[in-house]
């Protein structure tokens, strides 16, 4: 599954529609963001996908976890939120 990333200066409306279009396309979504800003935008980005997804009748729910990531040969810290629909088992 391909991994939404997410800066600081991601358009959130942007960022939403990619979560909900992989929403209805897979039925699961992952984004990740690195920092504050970044962390910032996914989310405000995943309530704006929450309102294109809730007008279908599809409530959802999300996982936040930390994972570790290698960007030009460092390991750096990152939060990625599974994005799911409320009543996946």
């Amino acid at each position: 599954m391909n991994v939404i990333k997410v800066s600081a200066r991601s358009r959130t409306a942007a960022v939403a529609g990619a979560i909900a279009g992989v929403m209805r396309e897979i039925g699961r979504a992952e984004v990740q963001a690195i920092g504050a800003g970044a962390v910032n935008q996914a989310i405000k980005a995943i309530v704006i996908a929450k309102g294109y997804l809730a007008e279908e009748g599809v409530q959802i729910v999300c996982d936040p976890s930390f994972v570790e990531v290698d960007i030009d040969d460092q390991e750096r810290t990152a939060i990625r939120i599974v994005v799911e629909p409320k009543n996946a088992s």
